[in-house]
């Protein structure tokens, strides 16, 4: 798995963070300015991690079935 693939990976996770923190934000009666600087906070750190953590995973072999990054088989 090369870099492009763990740079979508964050991205998407870093979208799906933001996204789903700004609802919760502004349902809990936050302005719209405190509640995407908490988002964007908080979904990157929590992308970082987790995709930090499956690059290690990734490194020493252990794949995870969920995610769907078990590489292919080489013939």
């Amino acid at each position: 798995m090369g870099r492009a693939f763990w740079i979508k990976r964050f991205l998407f996770v870093a979208f799906v963070a933001f996204a789903v923190l700004t609802t919760v934000e502004l349902l809990n009666g936050h302005e719209l300015a405190q509640a995407l600087s908490f988002a964007l906070g908080w979904g990157v750190l929590a992308s970082a991690v987790f995709t930090a953590t499956r690059i290690y995973r990734s490194r020493k072999g252990q794949h995870c079935a969920i995610c769907n990054d078990i590489p292919e088989p080489k013939q």
